[in-house]
């Protein structure tokens, strides 16, 4: 069943947005619709995390950042000698 949704938006936002779903060959409402059908199950893939990979979380120690780009400019350094 639709149900009407009244939201209030930017002008030029809404123009630019119409110009794209019709670009697309949809309407407005069904662009808005699959957005919110992504978003929606998103959030439902982020719930079915198995607790053994919770349980993994964290095992790998996290990278110090500027060793890493030290070594990859090492890297870079000696693959264009």
């Amino acid at each position: 069943m639709d149900t009407k949704l009244t939201i209030k938006l930017n002008e030029q936002v809404i123009e630019k947005a119409k110009h794209y779903a019709k670009e697309r060959g949809t309407s407005l409402s069904k662009l808005i619709e699959n957005y919110f059908n992504t978003i929606a199950n998103e959030s439902m893939v982020e719930e079915e995390i198995t607790p053994l990979v919770k349980s993994l979380t964290g095992v790998i120690p996290p990278s110090d950042p500027i060793k890493d780009k030290k070594d990859y400019v090492d890297y870079l350094i000696e693959k264009y000698k």
